[in-house]
């Protein structure tokens, strides 16, 4: 009979959710691996055991959010709607955010972790872009355009919800969320058309 497992992957998922908070909170110059241990209620030596040390436990909270991310997009329903699916993809985006808000921060506005790690190139080449890319490219497609503009047209589209999310996440927007939700909607469709336009 073998070892009985001390750190399993439910104590690794409430260790990210720690040290995500963490993040968030204080930055990655201001994460421990105490405070997250204690976050999590478990000990120090849980973190090493895990994850290896401090800057092996911020890089996976960046994989961690890019993997949930990416989760969240390979959700969305793929129809014969090219541009069904396109704004659905961008209401899964601010979905994303506004649930999972210390990844989101993690992912694109942390320092030293996600996309600012230095790690992950051109954030134009990641899966989670060329998801967005290939929908785009859907669109054009269906339109009988040509789809060499998908790329500038995404990054378009992207600097747009990412705009507006970070605007939300950080309490510049008035109004409820079921507000926020409708002008996030109504801003995508009356955008989104000019950007592939101009593709």
């Amino acid at each position: 009979m073998g070892r009985p497992r001390l750190h399993d992957d439910a104590l690794r998922s409430q260790l990210l959710e720690a040290a995500s908070a963490a993040l968030a909170q204080d930055g990655t110059a201001g994460l421990t691996v105490r405070d997250v241990a204690a976050r999590a209620g478990t000990s120090t030596s849980a973190v090493y055991s895990l994850f290896g040390g401090r800057p092996e436990l911020v890089r996976a909270v960046g994989d961690e959010a890019f993997a949930r991310f990416a989760d969240r997009l390979a959700a969305v329903p793929r129809t014969d709607d090219p541009e069904a699916d396109l704004l659905a993809l961008g209401l899964a985006y601010r979905r994303y955010a506004r649930d999972e808000p210390h990844f989101y921060r993690a992912m694109f506005g942390t320092p030293g972790t996600g996309a600012q790690d230095g790690s992950h190139g051109p954030m134009t080449q990641a899966p989670t872009f060329l998801v967005l890319r290939d929908a785009v490219a859907a669109v054009l497609a269906a339109r009988g355009a040509p789809v060499a503009g998908a790329e500038r047209a995404a990054l378009g589209l992207w600097a747009l919800v990412h705009g507006l999310v970070e605007l939300e996440l950080d309490g510049l927007v008035p109004g409820d969320e079921a507000a926020a939700a409708e002008r996030y909607a109504a801003t995508l469709r009356a955008a989104g058309p000019g950007l592939l336009a101009a593709a």
